[in-house]
C-alpha cells in the first residue's frame, strides 16, 4: 500500500491570493514525495530558478522515497546499513532527532516496520494479530538508530520512514536554492508550505488551514499540518496512516497544523503531536521548542 496525501494547507482564496501575489509572479505545479507541490516567486529568472528548484526536489526524492527501490533510504531499509550517507540524509535524521526528543518518542521513523505490518494485513483483508503487532513494535527506537558521517546502522528488524518530516525538509532545501539564487519573495508548497517575504499584502502570504476557519499570514515562515486520517489503512476507515510508537498512547487528533521558523521543524512536530493525548501536553511539548507554535489542534470526534 503506497500512501497519497491531500492537501490540508492551502493559499487562503483566488480572491486573496490575487492581492499577495507579486505584479510578476511565476508560478510552477507538480509533485513532490507524492504530494501536491507548488512555487509561487517573484524574479527576472524565475523560470531557470524554478528549473532548478525542480531538479532539486527530484534529487532529494532519490534520497527520501521509500518506495523508490534506489533511493537511500530504500537502500537503508533494506540492508539495515548505509555507508556515506548523503549529507541531506544525514542533516533530516538530525532534525527528526531532534523532534522525537522534543516529543518524548512520540515522533519515531523507525515506526515503518509497524505501519507495514497493519498495511500488509488490512491490505489482505484482515486485522493484524497481537503476534503481527508486539513483532513490528519491537524493532521501534528511534534512539537505537546510529548515524554519522560514515555511516547510518539501523538494529535488527528496524526500518525508517521519513514521511512525517521530509517534505518539509524538501521544502527547505528549495528555500536555500532560491535565496542563494536572489529570490527575497517566494511561496514553497511540498505539502507542507514556506513563505518567504511580505508578498504584496505587505503582510506575508495568506494560507488557509482545511477544516477551520483560520487563515494566517506566513512571512519567512513555515506551517505544516498532519491528519491523522488523512490515509486510512483499513478498509473500514477506522485505523488512519499516522501510529503512535506507544501502544498505551492512542492517536487523538485528527489534525494538527504547527507553523514554526522550518518546514521540517513544523512538519516533525505537527506529526508527532497527533499522537499525544491531551491539548495541556501538546502546550507543555511546544515549550521545548519555542520558536514553533501551535496553529490548529483537532481532536477526535470534532468534525
Amino acid at each position: 500500500m503506497k500512501p497519497t496525501r491531500r492537501r490540508f494547507l492551502t493559499l487562503a482564496s483566488a480572491a486573496c491570493l490575487g492581492a499577495a501575489l507579486p505584479a510578476r509572479a511565476y508560478q510552477w505545479q507538480g509533485t513532490a514525495l507524492g504530494a501536491h507541490a507548488q512555487i509561487i516567486l517573484d524574479h527576472p529568472n524565475a523560470k531557470d530558478i524554478t528549473r532548478a528548484a525542480m531538479a532539486e526536489i527530484a534529487r532529494l526524492e532519490r534520497v527520501f522515497s521509500l518506495y523508490k527501490s534506489g533511493s537511500e533510504l530504500s537502500r537503508l531499509n533494506a540492508a539495515g546499513r548505509l555507508e556515506a550517507p548523503s549529507f541531506e540524509l544525514l542533516e533530516c535524521l538530525a532534525v527528526a532527532r531532534d523532534v522525537h526528543r522534543i516529543t518524548e518518542g512520540a515522533f519515531d521513523p523507525s515506526i515503518q516496520p509497524l505501519w507495514a505490518a497493519m498495511a500488509q494485513s488490512y491490505s489482505a483483508g484482515r486485522s493484524p494479530t497481537a503476534k503481527d503487532l508486539t513483532q513490528a513494535r519491537s524493532a521501534i527506537g528511534f534512539d537505537r538508530v546510529r548515524f554519522d558521517a560514515s555511516a547510518i546502522e539501523l538494529a535488527p528488524g528496524q526500518a525508517l520512514t521519513l514521511n512525517g518530516i521530509a517534505q518539509g525538509y524538501i521544502a527547505d532545501r528549495v528555500a536555500d536554492l532560491m535565496q542563494r539564487a536572489g529570490v527575497q519573495d517566494v511561496l514553497i508548497n511540498t505539502g507542507e508550505i514556506l513563505a518567504m517575504g511580505p508578498s504584496d499584502t505587505g503582510a506575508g502570504w495568506p494560507v488557509r488551514i482545511d477544516r477551520t476557519d483560520q487563515k494566517l499570514f506566513l512571512n519567512n515562515r513555515a506551517i505544516a499540518t498532519s491528519a491523522s486520517f488523512g490515509t486510512v489503512l483499513d478498509a473500514d476507515g477506522r485505523q488512519g496512516h499516522i501510529l503512535s510508537p506507544d501502544p498505551r498512547a492512542a492517536v487523538a487528533a485528527v489534525q494538527v497544523s504547527v507553523s514554526a521558523p522550518t518546514a521540517a521543524l513544523a512538519d516533525g512536530l505537527s506529526t508527532g503531536l497527533c499522537v499525544f493525548d491531551s491539548l495541556a501536553k501538546v502546550h507543555d511539548t511546544l515549550r521545548k521548542a519555542p520558536d514553533a507554535r501551535l496553529e490548529s489542534y483537532l481532536e477526535i470526534g470534532t468534525l
